[in-house]
């Protein structure tokens, strides 16, 4: 009894650890299914329906999980048709620097002389300005997210950033000083 008690408390402290180790080294997906870490149907539900009561203007609003794969899309009534794509890649630009910041994150540094010059025409189309925000869960795992087009930047952004933290956090005071 005893042996089987120290060996369910040595195995969850090395768990804890492994966790630990493992949120540092993988951006806090996870190497096995157990540990991964990903907005669900239900949340990107909530994230969209706090889009929709945050807007002033007809919107698409996008979610994806820390794949880039979509999970939740909805175009409100007479938003944009052209705003679909942006709503998406705004998210998927997001997810494609692994949440460290906002689609605008890359704004100064994607304008004519800035070191990341083009980049916008990378990875099959990058959005560079407000409107696509990361979600972390409230023990700060990024967990996906989301893109927001319709309006225009700040209200996207606002939008953005309101749907974000409907199930989470979000990062809304990053400055790039870069």
């Amino acid at each position: 009894m005893k042996f089987s008690c120290l060996y369910a408390i040595s195995a969850l402290a090395a768990a804890t650890t492994a966790q630990q180790v493992n949120r540092t080294l993988t951006n806090g997906w996870g190497s096995t299914p157990y540990q991964r870490h990903f907005v669900n149907a239900t949340q990107a539900m909530t994230v969209i329906q706090a889009g929709i009561d945050h807007s002033s203007v007809p919107n698409n609003i996008a979610v994806l999980d820390p794949s880039a794969r979509l999970v939740a899309f909805l175009r409100m009534d007479n938003a944009f048709l052209g705003s679909i794509d942006i709503s998406i890649k705004k998210a998927k630009t997001v997810v494609d620097f692994n949440g460290l910041f906002p689609s605008y994150g890359l704004l100064n540094r994607s304008q004519p002389g800035g070191d990341l010059f083009g980049i916008e025409e990378t990875n099959n189309g990058l959005v560079v300005f407000g409107g696509g925000q990361p979600i972390y869960d409230f023990d700060g795992y990024f967990i996906g997210a989301v893109g927001v087009s319709g309006g225009s930047v700040a209200q996207d952004n606002a939008t953005s950033v309101a749907a974000a933290m409907s199930i989470g956090t979000t990062l809304t005071n990053f400055v790039y000083t870069g």
